[in-house]
């Protein structure tokens, strides 16, 4: 009988081979477990009631990201009860101080939403307000003094919406003397945008568009000192465009509200302001 003796090269070889592959493996399973254990969450097993505890204290150090951490985990764990209710509260406060108005606007919505007759509604839409009503670029404005009507009214309106919202639906909430005051603010300041832009379109020659605009402002914004430039834009425009009837009716409603407007003498430019930027060019 013929033997066949193994190939000795060859198996030696598969042996080195599988001893690598297992210290390889060895090796990988091992930086796996020591990442694994750096990357420990340390709330792993927390109660509601601990993580929100701790995420008060976060909040009261302001630790905003710690803050968020620790209720964005309350929410995933525990979405329902109290706690979870409290946690898309304090996610709204949290992102609004951190500066991350887009995060906040979602928690509100995500809490209207999930919570509509909730009782914390009146202080989510005082908030709601709070995230535009005051911009990034008014910190530079306090420095340059610059009109917040000159810019984008998107932020304005959205809070004017929320606030007017808030005073209609409680008006008897803690927040709502507050909310009105800011509405004041907000109507005048909205309607000085909307005057800025009548006068845009009047130095370009767009005269209808411009009475148009100031039409809006007499209408919609009664009562605010701007109405008075509105009146005498109007005044201006319906006279390019040869209106009289219209020119004349516009006049008489601007003399009888404001005798010897200061318009007639100084025309619609306004006294400039040295600190703008724009004056610097």
């Amino acid at each position: 009988m013929i033997r066949i003796e193994p190939d000795q090269p060859r198996f030696s070889s598969l042996k080195r081979l599988s001893l690598a592959v297992f210290v390889f493996l060895f090796v990988a399973l091992a930086a796996g477990c020591g990442s694994t254990k750096g990357n420990v969450d340390a709330t792993a097993g927390w109660s509601a009631e601990r993580l929100y505890k701790q995420a008060r204290e976060d909040i009261s150090a302001a630790s905003w990201s710690d803050a968020r951490t620790n209720l964005e985990a309350l929410e995933a764990r525990y979405p329902f009860g109290i706690y979870a209710q409290q946690a898309l509260i304090d996610q709204a406060y949290v992102n609004w101080k951190d500066e991350e108005p887009e995060q906040a606007r979602a928690a509100i919505d995500r809490f209207m939403q999930q919570y509509p007759n909730h009782i914390g509604t009146d202080y989510m839409l005082y908030l709601k307000g709070l995230i535009t009503f005051t911009p990034p670029s008014a910190i530079l404005s306090n420095f340059t003094n610059q009109d917040p009507s000159e810019r984008d009214p998107k932020g304005l309106r959205a809070s004017y919406e929320a606030f007017n919202e808030l005073i209609q639906r409680y008006p008897d909430s803690r927040y709502t003397p507050d909310a009105r005051k800011r509405v004041s603010w907000l109507v005048n300041t909205i309607a000085e945008n909307e005057i800025h832009i009548a006068q845009y379109y009047y130095t370009r020659g767009a005269y209808i568009a411009a009475a148009n605009r100031a039409q809006t402002v007499v209408t919609d914004f009664e009562g605010a000192p701007v109405v008075e430039k509105a009146l005498y834009i109007m005044v201006l425009s319906y006279d390019k465009l040869k209106l009289d009837t219209l020119r004349d009716d516009a006049k008489r409603v601007l003399d009888q509200n404001f005798p010897n407007s200061k318009y007639y003498a100084q025309g619609l430019d306004e006294p400039t302001n040295p600190w703008n930027p724009i004056n610097w060019f």
